[in-house]
Parts: C-alpha cells; sequence; structure tokens
C-alpha cells in the first residue's frame, strides 16, 4: 500500500470513529436520561466521558494530520472551496464537541452528587442535558455535510 492510500485509509477510520462515536455517545446518554436512573446517568457519563477522550479526541487529531497529508500528496490546494468549506465545518464540530464534553463531565458529576446524597437530579442538570442536546445538532450536521464535502468535491466558490 503507498504512503497516500495509507493516509486515506486513516482519514476515513477517523471519520468513522468520530462520527460513530459522537453517534453512539448521543444514543447513550440520551438513553440514560430518558430512563431517569440516577445510577446509570452517573455510569454513563462517566463512561462517555472517557470514550470522547480515547476516541475522539485521537481521531480529531489524525483528522487534520491525515488530511493536510493527502491535500500535499495530491497536490490540491488547501484554497480548494471544498477543503475550505470542509475545514470551517470541522472547526464548528470542534466548537460544539468541546463544550459537550465539558457538560457530559458536569452532568457526570451532577448525578454522582445525587446519587450519594440521595437527592433528586436538579433544575441544572435538565438546563445542562437541554443545551448538550442542542449542542449535538449543528456538530452532527456539519459532519455530514464534511462527508458530502469529502467524496463529491464540488466547487462552492
Amino acid at each position: 500500500m503507498d504512503f497516500f492510500l495509507f493516509l486515506k485509509l486513516l482519514h476515513i477510520l477517523g471519520a468513522a470513529v468520530l462520527f460513530g462515536t459522537g453517534l453512539g455517545i448521543a444514543f447513550f446518554m440520551f438513553m440514560a436520561d430518558k430512563r431517569g436512573d440516577i445510577a446509570l446517568i452517573a455510569g454513563t457519563a462517566r463512561i462517555v466521558v472517557i470514550a470522547d477522550f480515547l476516541f475522539t479526541a485521537t481521531a480529531v487529531v489524525m483528522q487534520p494530520v491525515t488530511g493536510l497529508g493527502m491535500v500535499y500528496l495530491t497536490g490540491y490546494s488547501l484554497a480548494e472551496s471544498w477543503i475550505v468549506a470542509s475545514i470551517c465545518l470541522y472547526l464548528i464540530v470542534g466548537m460544539f464537541w468541546l463544550p459537550v464534553v465539558w457538560l457530559q463531565s458536569e452532568i457526570g458529576k451532577m448525578a454522582q452528587d445525587a446519587l450519594l446524597s440521595g437527592a433528586p437530579l436538579s433544575p441544572r442538570y435538565r438546563h445542562f442535558m437541554r443545551v448538550w442536546f442542542w449542542c449535538g445538532w449543528p456538530a452532527f450536521i456539519s459532519v455530514l455535510a464534511i462527508f458530502y464535502l469529502m467524496i463529491a468535491k464540488p466547487v462552492l466558490w
């Protein structure tokens, strides 16, 4: 396998990890919240934060490294409209992902505190879950748009 195909493989795997981990984390957090079991919420939040750091953060670093490597090897310009749009969307994903990771950590702490004290989940927990939920949509839609741009490579301007 030549180096370009190796980078492309890593890039595709990184994209799959970003999308799959993000979707999986969203599903498990959403379902734990809907179940309402404070112990389940605390445990799920703890695990998804670990998953975000192990899988998502690794892929977040790998994507620009492999992408820039492929741009260099193919001779594309970073000024290509589909590349510029992809990078902008990637930054948007990051702008929503970073707060989501923090929110997941705080949600887990609030659930753990409620579990230990025997108290119900606080209104702050509900607020954080709403913000967490709505932050996921722009990131999810942006990732789908990036997939399209990577496959179609359209001239946008």
